[in-house]
């Protein structure tokens, strides 16, 4: 039989607190502000003041949410050592 507390742990990747404070690449700093940019355009149209058609209302749902999202991934990258 093994002896699993001695084992080493598997992966040595890092945590999600250490990769959103790690240092980000050149690259996805610039994939990050095109994610907020675009997340600043769905959150314009969905806070406008003035009666969009439901179709406008719901493009400005997805964009935020894919600006969102488009954020974040970009923000947990790392560079490799």
């Amino acid at each position: 039989m093994k002896n699993n507390q001695n084992e080493a742990p598997r992966s040595s990747s890092p945590t999600l607190i250490q990769r959103l404070t790690a240092p980000t690449p050149r690259f996805f700093r610039s994939v990050r502000t095109v994610g907020l940019v675009i997340s600043a355009i769905g959150a314009g149209i969905l806070a406008s003041p003035v009666m969009l058609p439901a179709v406008v209302v719901s493009i400005g749902g997805y964009l935020a949410l894919a600006g969102g999202i488009i954020t974040t991934v970009a923000q947990t990258a790392v560079e490799k050592e």
